[in-house]
């Protein structure tokens, strides 16, 4: 619960979706948190969101699919632009859910 919190607190302050669902789970070197915000906002592979491309990184590969799969359920969809513009889910909630994710999926 406490990465969860940590997550939360540190969205836009100062990280992007991606970086802070990262940074609550592992530490994270400069290049890191580059490629991370670089893969914020949409601007991932097939569009994911920032949060769930990040919570990807952080479970095991056998896990990501239904991880994804968990998360577009309880937001609308994986990708920024249909999340945003279609579900109208605010982004500090998917960044709370990918995180409540990562933990559920480390275990």
């Amino acid at each position: 619960m406490e990465k969860i919190q940590r997550a939360v607190e540190k969205f836009r302050k100062p990280y992007s979706c991606a970086q802070t669902v990262y940074a609550a789970f592992k530490d994270a070197g400069e290049e890191k948190l580059a490629d991370l915000k670089a893969n914020s906002s949409g601007k991932a592979a097939r569009g994911l969101c920032g949060a769930v491309y990040a919570a990807r990184l952080l479970v095991s590969e056998d896990k990501r699919g239904f991880m994804e799969a968990e998360f577009a359920a309880a937001v609308g969809d994986a990708r920024c632009r249909e999340i945003k513009t279609v579900h109208k889910t605010p982004c500090e909630a998917c960044v709370k859910i990918a995180a409540e994710l990562v933990e559920k999926y480390s275990r």
